[in-house]
């Protein structure tokens, strides 16, 4: 096992922290994660590893659990994968490295490593984590999806902020999802057919936490996608890979790992492909993420309505790593079947697995 606690090179930092979205919508600098969250990073923590160089080293909880975890995903699928060195957060302060890249950044992780003694020029201004917040909003969402309509696309979205738009927008669509601006997978969505106590409540709540609402038709979904990007900092993003994905309730639950040209296949059993490239290139070009670095997906369904398969471009975008870029990661099957890319909770530890389908 390769286990190093001073870092004496100089190299990435590498964190995974899935609360990020739940920290945003906290937007508080001293801020305690759900313990599915904490559960899911102590669990997992050793993800970066997937993609970190050589010499680079991830943060984790707990340094021998990351590494036997690492090795089974090694012996599993990746033989050739070589392993980065290991720390938690009492050996931060004896790391040498020129940068960090977290799943994401929020208030509450800068806080976080400034406490465990990281320097300040290795962490993002205040002004920088404002406005990833800013853009994590669904309203940037609901902008992109508007500008992604054409031939073979559905979908809308409006924001709202009082329960008479709540309203309007279930009298135009009748069954409609209810989203908090800020909110993880599976988390402030609502599902409503009609009024109700309970909804009402939740929205008023919502509104006076966030300051909206967003509102949008409830379409018949038959699959999960999305596009992974990432973002350079002077207005150029460029196309990483499709991801095919699975989710119960809302939730993540697992990647299909093949090459490119066989994810397309799958797809073009609903729409064209003419129609993916299109909406890649639209994507890279209209998307405006500003001084953002980093990676960055594009979340979509495949809907059925009035007899057509559709493309919902956007349901979604997350202003950080995903799991796709983590689907991406891991190598292509070499014998020529698919597998899946599974996150798996037993009910006491969440677990990787990579699996056949």
């Amino acid at each position: 096992m390769k286990k190093m606690y001073l870092c004496t090179q100089m190299a990435t930092l590498h964190i995974f922290n899935p609360e990020h979205d739940i920290a945003l919508a906290a937007n508080l600098a001293n801020f305690t994660a759900p313990r599915a969250g904490r559960q899911l990073r102590h669990d997992l923590g050793f993800l970066p590893a997937l993609w970190a160089k050589p010499d680079d080293y991830v943060l984790v909880d707990d340094v021998e659990r990351a590494a036997c975890s690492f090795r089974n995903v090694k012996e599993s699928c990746w033989p050739g994968l070589c392993e980065p060195h290991w720390t938690d957060c009492r050996h931060l302060q004896g790391c040498r490295v020129e940068r960090i890249e977290p799943w994401g950044w929020d208030a509450a992780l800068v806080h976080q490593l400034r406490h465990w003694g990281v320097e300040g020029h290795l962490l993002p201004s205040g002004t920088y984590v404002d406005m990833i917040r800013r853009l994590s909003h669904r309203r940037t969402a609901m902008h992109l999806l508007a500008s992604l309509q054409g031939d073979r696309r559905v979908g809308e979205a409006a924001e709202c902020f009082t329960m008479d738009e709540v309203a309007a927008c279930q009298n135009r669509w009748h069954d409609i999802v209810l989203k908090a601006p800020w909110s993880s997978s599976g988390r402030g969505v609502r599902f409503v057919s009609e009024p109700s106590d309970s909804v009402s409540k939740w929205i008023t709540g919502v509104i006076g936490a966030q300051g909206s609402v967003m509102a949008e038709p409830r379409y018949e979904n038959v699959y999960d996608l999305g596009m992974e990007f990432e973002a350079t900092g002077d207005g150029r993003i460029s196309y990483c890979g499709l991801s095919l994905f699975d989710t119960s309730k809302g939730a993540y639950t697992g990647n299909i790992l093949t090459n490119e040209n066989k994810k397309k296949e799958l797809i073009k059993r609903y729409i064209s492909e003419d129609l993916l490239s299109k909406i890649k290139e639209d994507i890279c070009h209209t998307l405006d993420v500003e001084e953002y670095v980093g990676p960055l997906g594009v979340d979509m369904m495949i809907v059925h309505k009035d007899g057509l398969y559709l493309l919902h471009p956007c349901v979604e975008i997350n202003l950080r790593r995903t799991m796709g870029h983590v689907a991406l990661s891991l190598p292509a099957p070499t014998d020529g079947e698919s597998r899946a890319m599974r996150i798996l909770y037993d009910g006491n530890n969440y677990q990787f697995n990579i699996c056949k389908l």
